[in-house]
């Protein structure tokens, strides 16, 4: 028999109806046993989260503030979810041991992760499935880093134990027994571990979207959705600003050959998008997967004549960001000088300090920060095997009139990074998707 693991994210769990709807679509498919929640979203666009109002709650103990009125409104709803249910069911010694916990400095991880937790209680309840606390089978090590090996085998030899089970997501625990968080979004992680600790056949991930699509919604209108795509397309795509799916969440089930397929909860017929190791197959048409980017670098160039010529002049540069505990995202060079991209709200306060020890370093001919860089991904397997694809691409950003201030594409020919000023961001971004999808 197959096994399905299948997350839900917060928009599909936001009110009754909501958990009504997903019941309905973990029961038309036996093989969808093991189920890892997020809690409740937004209802509507003014609503609040829950976790949002769990962070607020946390932080108002802190300031030594009054929490009553708030956290009310978390018990409102959870318990109105309940009664929508029909749920014979009391958790009111759950919400009051939270805030007591919490009022007595649990900490903002514990905090952040009732969500899950709770929202996993009603939803056991409601299909009738046993419940795993994340706290028992997720670990952390001592340096805050996901243990994976401990989780995977505590995880898959409790896993065994229960035909059908509820595993909330986002959270695990840290070796002295307090509770950890993955970054926000970090129930997708969850549903990735627990996929991979049962051997399941597919992890599905279900939101309020029907699987990707090619470009931002919200820069290009109508975009077409993408059938299938690669892990290594999604990781690209994904840490360039793609949005659907938790970048990190994409490794666990890679390493152990397990498809993702990214559905739609409000249109459960929908087939979304397959997320896949490797695939023959690719659209001869369009060519790119997908295109994505993001706002916020900055560019260290570096000149220095006869460059090429000097022995660790690359990793004298390197060092210093790594003494400043900054990484690069590329690093586009040329005969006499280097170009370090870098996020620039990790150089804030700090440039100054490092151009000095870029000049005490390499002694170069001049050192230049230059702020306001969008990064645009370029990404498709088909790219390696259609001509023109880069020569295309930069066409249609010029004949946008925007100026193109780096490239950078890798040995792989998977992606192309362009380097546009953020004012011209969208922009190039529709003049790129515009080219390949006529």
């Amino acid at each position: 028999m197959q096994v399905k693991v299948v997350k839900f994210g917060g928009s599909s769990l936001a009110d009754a109806e909501h958990f009504r709807q997903v019941a309905s679509i973990i029961k038309a498919d036996p093989a969808r046993r093991y189920v890892v929640p997020s809690a409740p979203g937004q209802r509507f666009k003014e609503d609040t989260k829950v976790t949002d109002m769990l962070y607020a709650c946390y932080e108002k103990i802190r300031n030594h503030e009054d929490v009553e009125e708030l956290y009310q409104k978390i018990k409102d709803r959870y318990n109105g979810i309940i009664a929508d249910l029909g749920l014979n069911f009391d958790i009111s010694g759950e919400l009051e041991y939270v805030k007591n916990a919490m009022m007595h400095r649990s900490g903002r991880d514990f905090a952040a992760s009732r969500g899950e937790y709770l929202n996993g209680l009603i939803l056991s309840k409601y299909l009738g499935f046993s419940f795993i606390d994340a706290e028992n089978v997720i670990f952390f090590r001592e340096n805050g880093t996901f243990d994976e090996e401990k989780t995977n085998k505590v995880l898959a030899e409790e896993l065994m134990q229960h035909e059908k089970a509820v595993i909330p997501g986002f959270y695990g625990v840290m070796p002295n027994g307090t509770i950890k968080t993955f970054s926000r979004g970090g129930s997708d992680i969850t549903g990735s571990i627990v996929a991979r600790a049962a051997a399941a056949d597919l992890y599905e991930n279900w939101t309020d979207v029907s699987g990707f699509m090619m470009a931002d919604p919200r820069i290009i209108e109508n975009p077409c959705a993408i059938e299938t795509i690669t892990y290594r397309e999604l990781r690209e795509l994904s840490y360039m600003g793609a949005t659907v799916l938790h970048e990190d969440a994409i490794f666990p089930v890679r390493y152990a050959g397990i498809p993702i397929n990214i559905r739609n909860t409000n249109e459960p017929e929908a087939d979304g998008t397959m997320i896949v190791a490797e695939t023959p197959y690719y659209d001869t048409q369009k060519v790119i997967t997908g295109v994505a980017g993001k706002k916020g670098f900055s560019v260290i160039t570096i000149e220095k004549d006869m460059m090429n010529s000097e022995i660790g002049f690359g990793r004298k540069v390197l060092e210093v960001l790594e003494e400043n505990e900054i990484s690069f995202e590329h690093l586009p060079s040329g005969v006499d000088n280097m170009s370090v991209v870098v996020s620039t709200s990790c150089i804030e306060g700090r440039r100054e300090k490092l151009v000095s020890a870029i000049r005490r370093m390499v002694r170069p001919d001049s050192v230049i920060i230059e702020d306001e860089l969008a990064l645009i991904a370029i990404v498709g397997r088909a790219m390696v095997k259609a001509k023109g694809t880069a020569a295309r691409s930069f066409d249609a950003i010029s004949d946008a009139g925007v100026n193109i201030r780096l490239i950078d594409q890798g040995s792989s020919e998977i992606s192309i990074i362009v380097g546009v000023e953020e004012r011209d961001f969208n922009k190039a971004l529709e003049a790129i998707y515009s080219e390949f999808v006529k």
